[in-house]
């Protein structure tokens, strides 16, 4: 038995074998292009860099960080930046693979990236913060720029996070490039709604899929696991379409209310402490959630949370995949026999990076539009990219993961066609 597999064989259960199963399935319905399909299986470039930074008490220390370049064939490499502490170069592989497929779900002339630096960054400074930011910019500087590949904001990361990226290769270029990165302040060239996109486009996708459902979103009891950024604002949209949000679970813990929780309360309370001790809501164990009888599940954390064990007992009829790969192959299987609909991450999640590219065209005319003008786009995109997806998971009779995959391979792979090989 080998001990040293090639990221083409990895573990089964790693995110980048979550990857590889999905291309398996989808190879039955792309035609002539299969013959490409080893293009889908490789990154085109995946670079490790190292981050040494002086902390504030005197001491050097070293961070890992990664840049992967999954698929350019249709442009310029897209795709966040995460800081934390379990970052693998096989967990960014994936999530680049997931943003080359995302791209082409929602039709962006983007190819998939992704990067990410090993650290915690609650155990550092603001100012040791900006180091390790801006050093390991400066490292992947020879792969990034408005052309080539541009960062966003993921797990761990923010506006400020971009505007320091921004920073260091405008100063490192000697030019300011605002369309380096995306996510960036308003004041720096970013976009009106970015912040709420990625969660927008969760409640859009969601609201479509309720709507084939014959389910009424007045009253539709709703459970969210994790609470930053996407979680909540989908939570909040729902809500605001009448929805209850009966549960959440975050790091700090799980509430539960089957009256509603009150997020006008929990938002902010969330934000500076977690979940954990809010009095709106009673608290009950991490696995308890997993349980709960409600209509949609809202997966808004991490990669490989809905294993085979919890897809048995989930109870909601439409579960909507706000983080990237959060349900393993298996248990996919037993959500789709169980009659659960699955909306998968690389559609609707999607709202982010569809946001990021009007940033992106924004930044390239220096003409910006307004958040209502925004919002409109995001919405016709994420519905039409939608209808696509589910014409050809009826025509088919397939999930629509596997018709996500179908649509956006044919087209990565079309254009890998198109282009030949070079030299």
């Amino acid at each position: 038995m080998k001990s040293n597999l090639s990221y083409v064989h990895p573990n089964v259960t790693s995110p980048w074998g979550t990857y590889l199963s999905q291309v398996d399935r989808v190879l039955p319905y792309l035609g002539h292009l299969a013959r490409w399909s080893e293009t889908l299986k490789r990154p085109k470039r995946a670079l490790i860099v190292d981050v040494p930074i002086e902390m504030d008490d005197g001491r050097i220390a070293h961070f890992e960080g990664y840049r992967v370049q999954h698929n350019l064939s249709r442009g310029p490499g897209k795709g966040g930046v995460r800081f934390h502490p379990d970052v693998t170069l096989e967990e960014v592989m994936a999530l680049s693979a997931w943003m080359t497929v995302k791209c082409a779900a929602v039709n962006l002339p983007y190819g998939g990236a992704k990067g990410g630096i090993r650290v915690d960054p609650k155990l550092l400074s603001q100012k040791e913060l900006e180091k390790v930011t801006r050093r390991y910019t400066s490292e992947i500087g020879v792969i990034i720029g408005p052309q080539q590949d541009i960062p966003a904001p993921d797990v761990n990361t923010n506006a400020q996070v971009m505007a320091w990226m921004m920073d260091t290769y405008s100063m490192n270029t000697g030019t300011t490039s605002t369309g380096v990165v995306t996510g960036k302040p308003i004041h720096l060239g970013g976009s009106l709604g970015r912040v709420k996109a990625t969660g927008r486009g969760v409640f859009v996708t969601g609201r479509e899929a309720a709507r084939r459902l014959g389910m009424d979103l007045q009253g539709a009891r709703v459970a969210v696991q994790g609470f930053g950024n996407v979680g909540s604002i989908a939570a909040e949209l729902l809500a605001e379409a009448g929805a209850r949000i009966v549960a959440v679970q975050d790091h700090t813990g799980t509430i539960y209310n089957p009256q509603g929780l009150d997020l006008a309360q929990l938002i902010p309370h969330a934000r500076q402490n977690g979940v954990a001790g809010f009095r709106g809501g009673e608290r009950i164990g991490d696995e308890d959630f997993w349980d709960l009888k409600t209509d949609i599940l809202i997966p808004a954390a991490l990669e490989g949370q809905i294993t085979a064990a919890r897809a048995q007992r989930i109870q909601a009829r439409l579960v909507l995949e706000g983080a990237n790969g959060p349900t393993v192959p298996e248990a996919d299987d037993i959500l789709a026999s169980r009659g659960v609909l699955v909306v998968p991450d690389v559609i609707c999640n999607a709202g982010g990076v569809t946001v990021s590219y009007f940033e992106w065209v924004q930044d390239f005319s220096s003409f910006f539009w307004d958040e209502d003008e925004i919002n409109q786009r995001l919405d016709r995109i994420m519905v039409n990219a939608l209808n696509q997806i589910w014409d050809t998971s009826d025509k088919h009779r397939i999930t629509l993961r596997t018709a996500t995959f179908a649509v956006a391979c044919e087209r990565i792979l079309t254009a890998r066609e198109e282009r030949g090989l070079y030299p």
